[in-house]
């Protein structure tokens, strides 16, 4: 063999035994998973009932900080007839392996360690982070651990005790068991199950055989803890921040929820409550007891970070069960990890008929105070749904929703500018009106004669402005749902990409007060048409009478306003608006173009000639501008005897 022959295999070996290696490294992630998952599945495979793995005897590998936590648990009652990890009888091996073990679907992915047994993230399939990560609702960081005490008083948490995981799949249904043994018959389990196609995990423990060497409180009430650093979702953290806070519902009654914008800390035990969620403004984590949590002990802190928005914390105590049978204590709950998509939620009490035993999960999704959420809930939600079934983009769905919106009130626009119409075309003899009575002091014999004139012609000055509050109810139910509606949550229109988000035309690292590090088109535009509707609305409304002063800067400073106070909301809720105004420029404009001013003023001279009886209110409203002006001569005769 020559030189080169073997320079060649020399060369060739190295890029095998490289590329082994590097594949290798590469590949630990998922190999050990899939490993871990067949031996987890191969432990099982012994027995065909999934029910046995409560009373299935075995050998459980255990860490050494695991087997500390046993000693300390254990040490103190070395007298209760148990048996512990020194027992010959069953001995038990160890190891310092962590194993991570994951159940999925087509919706959620949840990754779990062997130590602690518990949760180490979940990830949702259907959605992405803002910077188009993967979205996880938790990470590492986050912990969920039952706390026991024995009867000397001695602590075991399960976050220190490494566990070993079982599979289980029974009619397509696949399930997770988290066991650690201290004997065959005496050991703590943790049984996960997720169903095919939802977001809903379902969650039991159960201590088998431990129940004569714990103190009393830990025999009735499971203690669970559960922290977990909230992460950044969306873009704007500001406008996330809003809408996150922990949530939770007394059984039979009320949600309740800590502060969204500072601090907040709760202990809810004058009545057991169902369930508690960590909530951000598009997600949640919610735990939902099968019975309920005696007493509850919350925390929330808002955290400065770039990828964390607040800190979460709860201390439950959850009633149980007892099965004499198995000699065992058991308690169960469900965790959902998932969207906050208001019809998803309510569709868990389809079935709950008894409206005290409903979960009421939709109330995490603010809709605002109860006239607005029932708005939201029977009008602008199904109609919305409607829309989006089409499949059309969410900019499309909206137009529709905002045109609908806008002809179902357009009646009471119509009442409106009908109003105004009246007044305006009373305009030439309003102003004069004013020429009779120039002077100051003659300011309320001018409104007396406005009235007199108003009341003969039949006209109402106030009823332009009841069909405006009775437009208030949808406009605000609009303005709490934008902001909430998860379909619209990375979906894009034109030049903004994500509805749910503003629409950035400009950004700076700085932040500016009042307007932040950015400027939205969508709200640009809207300020941008809303000025332009005030100057044509005050035109349209000039009825003659003189204004207060500076009430027409204040109408053009109103729009500016807006701008600085929308510029960090949804574009979905900014475009929404813009439409709206052009709208409602294009119907006026139209009403105008109906509505015939010299026949509407004929009419108007008419009803000066008929003999009509005084409304209450324009009779009242006469009787005080007299009284005022009877006080007015009164002074003004004291001030000349004066002089």
């Amino acid at each position: 063999m020559d030189k080169n022959t073997v320079i060649g295999f020399v060369l060739i070996a190295a890029v095998l035994i490289g590329f082994t290696y590097f594949n290798s490294k590469s590949s630990d992630g998922n190999g050990q998973k899939s490993q871990v998952e067949q031996q987890a599945k191969n432990n099982y495979e012994q027995t065909t009932d999934a029910d046995n793995v409560y009373k299935r005897d075995s050998i459980i590998n255990q860490d050494t900080k695991s087997q500390n936590a046993a000693d300390t648990f254990f040490g103190a009652v070395k007298d209760d007839k148990l048996n512990t990890a020194n027992d010959t009888t069953n001995s038990v091996t160890h190891s310092t392996q962590e194993q991570i073990v994951y159940l999925e679907n087509d919706k959620i992915k949840i990754e779990f360690s062997s130590l602690g047994g518990q949760m180490l993230n979940a990830e949702l399939k259907k959605y992405k982070k803002f910077d188009g990560d993967s979205l996880r609702l938790f990470d590492k960081d986050s912990e969920f651990y039952l706390q026991l005490r024995n009867r000397q008083g001695k602590v075991l948490q399960t976050k220190d005790l490494n566990f070993s995981p079982f599979i289980i799949e029974k009619d397509s249904v696949k399930s997770l068991v988290m066991r650690y043994s201290f004997s065959s018959t005496q050991y703590i389990d943790f049984k996960y199950t997720l169903s095919s196609d939802d977001y809903m995990l379902k969650f039991d423990v159960a201590l088998v055989g431990l129940e004569d060497m714990l103190e009393r409180e830990s025999s009735d009430y499971f203690e669970l803890n559960w922290a977990q650093k909230l992460r950044r979702q969306e873009k704007s953290i500001t406008n996330e921040q809003k809408y996150s806070a922990i949530y939770y519902k007394y059984v039979g009654d009320e949600v309740v929820d800590l502060s969204t914008k500072s601090n907040d800390q709760k202990e809810a035990s004058e009545a057991p409550t169902k369930w508690i969620a960590f909530k951000d403004q598009y997600f949640s984590s919610i735990l939902i007891a099968d019975n309920e949590f005696k007493t509850i002990d919350l925390s929330s802190k808002m955290l400065k970070s770039e990828d964390y928005l607040k800190s979460y914390f709860a201390k439950m105590y959850a009633a149980v069960t007892f099965d004499s049978q198995n000699n065992s204590i058991k308690a169960g709950f469900r965790f959902y990890l998932g969207p906050l998509e208001f019809t998803k939620l309510k569709g868990y009490d389809d079935n709950i008929s008894d409206a005290s035993k409903q979960l009421d999960l939709d109330k995490l999704v603010p809709l605002g105070w109860t006239l607005f959420r029932w708005v939201n809930k029977y009008f602008v939600i199904p109609i919305f749904n409607l829309l989006g079934s089409t499949g059309m983009s969410m900019g499309l769905v909206i137009l529709l929703l905002t045109i609908i919106v806008k002809l179902i009130i357009s009646p009471l626009t119509y009442k409106s500018f009908m109003s105004s119409a009246k007044m305006r075309v009373l305009r030439p003899q309003i102003e004069e009106l004013a020429a009779k009575y120039p002077k100051q002091e003659q300011a309320m014999e001018k409104q007396q004669a406005t009235m007199a004139l108003y009341s003969k012609a039949g006209v109402n000055p106030m009823s332009g402005c009841i069909p405006l509050i009775m437009q208030m109810p949808i406009l605000i139910a609009l303005f709490q749902f934008f902001p909430t509606a998860i379909e619209l949550r990375q979906q894009s229109f034109l030049w903004a990409s994500d509805l749910s988000t503003y629409d950035a035309i400009k950004e700076w690292s700085h932040s500016l007060p009042l307007i932040g590090n950015h400027i939205s088109l969508f709200c640009v535009l809207m300020t941008v048409t809303n000025i332009i509707y005030t100057k044509f609305n005050m035109e349209m409304t000039n009825t003659g009478q003189q204004q207060m002063p500076g009430m027409k800067w204040m109408m053009y400073l109103m729009p500016l306003i807006f701008l600085f106070v929308l510029n960090d909301y949804p574009s979905g809720l900014t475009y929404y608006y813009f439409l709206s105004l052009l709208i409602t420029i294009v119907l006026t404009l139209l009403f105008r173009f109906i509505v015939d001013e010299e026949k509407l003023l004929a009419k108007l001279e008419a009803n000066k000639s008929k003999k009509k009886k005084k409304s209450g209110f324009m009779a009242r409203l006469q009787e005080a501008q007299r009284l005022q002006q009877q006080q007015l001569n009164e002074r003004n005769k004291k001030g000349g005897k004066r002089k």
